[in-house]
C-alpha cells in the first residue's frame, strides 16, 4: 500500500477554496487537457454525502491505457467548509484509494489544504512491479494542483464580480 500526504496554502479563506472543490453548476469550468475532467454521476444529499464521480487523468503511457487513467470515487464524511473522505475503484492498474481532504482555516483570509490518499493495486503482482511507480507519478503534481486551485479561485472571483455587476430584474 502507498500513502501519500501533502498540503497547500492558498490566499483565500475556507469558503471559497470550497467552492473551487464543490461547486457544481454547469457553467464549471473544465481543464483544457482532455484527459483530466471530473464527471458528477450522482450530487450526492445536500452536504455532498454520497456524491459519485468518474474522474480521468494522466497516466505514463506504459500502462497500455493510451495514456488515460480512470477512477469512480464516492464521497462520504462531507463537512461543507471543513472535509470530506472519498473511497475509490481506478484503472489501469485495478486499484484502491481512500483519500482525505482537510480545509484549515489560517486567519487573514488564508488557508492551509491537507491532502492524504492510501493507494493499492488489487493484483499482488502488480501491486510489486508497478504501485509504487504509479502512485509517485500521480502524486507529484502538486504544483499542478496548486495552479489549478489559484485558477479555479481566480474564475469564481470574477464570477461573483459578473454577478454582482449584473443588472437587476427591478
Amino acid at each position: 500500500m502507498q500513502r501519500h500526504e501533502y498540503s497547500i496554502e492558498l490566499d483565500a479563506p475556507p469558503a471559497a477554496v470550497w467552492e473551487v472543490f464543490w461547486y457544481r453548476a454547469p457553467d464549471r469550468p473544465q481543464p483544457r487537457d482532455v484527459k483530466t475532467r471530473i464527471d458528477i454521476l450522482h450530487p450526492g444529499d445536500d452536504a455532498g454525502n454520497g456524491l459519485v464521480r468518474h474522474c480521468t487523468f494522466p497516466v505514463p503511457r506504459w500502462l497500455f491505457s493510451g495514456g488515460v487513467g480512470q477512477s469512480w470515487e464516492w464521497l462520504t464524511e462531507v463537512k461543507p467548509h471543513e472535509s470530506w473522505r472519498y473511497d475509490a475503484i481506478g484503472k489501469p492498474l485495478w486499484s484502491r484509494a481512500t483519500g482525505w481532504t482537510r480545509l484549515e482555516d489560517l486567519g487573514n483570509n488564508r488557508t492551509r489544504v491537507h491532502f492524504a490518499e492510501e493507494y493499492e493495486a488489487f493484483n499482488r503482482v502488480m501491486r510489486v512491479l508497478f504501485e509504487k511507480r504509479v502512485h509517485q507519478g500521480l502524486s507529484r503534481d502538486n504544483d499542478t494542483i496548486l495552479a489549478a486551485l489559484n485558477g479555479g479561485l481566480r474564475w469564481h472571483q470574477k464570477r461573483h464580480q459578473r454577478e454582482s455587476d449584473a443588472p437587476t430584474g427591478t
